[in-house]
């Protein structure tokens, strides 16, 4: 593992922190948020399916799955603008785990 000074260190758990918010504020809107204004959502349909209906049986879901995508590639982008990921100097050993040439 890099050693890291402490301001970049906290640079980075800042932007950390401020993704997870993020995250957890989006997945907050699509859980409870829909739960919340199903009356009005019922109105609206997607698939033949009420909109509130569908986001409760699989939008969310969905939705989450993507999350876990976006988050996956915004961490490696993030990993890299602070220098904790430079895929040219690591390679993996014969047990899998990554080793600095």
């Amino acid at each position: 593992m890099k050693k890291i000074d402490k301001k970049t260190a906290d640079a980075y758990f800042r932007t950390r922190t401020t993704l997870i918010v993020i995250y957890l504020i989006i997945g907050f809107c699509v859980s409870y948020g829909v739960v919340l204004f199903a009356e009005p959502l019922s109105s609206i349909t997607f698939l033949n399916m009420p909109l509130h209906y569908y986001m409760g049986a699989q939008g969310a879901v969905l939705t989450f799955i993507f999350l876990l995508f976006v988050n996956a590639i915004v961490s490696d982008f993030v990993d890299r603008k602070f220098g904790l990921l430079d895929l040219d100097k690591e390679e993996e050993n014969e047990s899998g785990k990554a080793v600095n040439k």
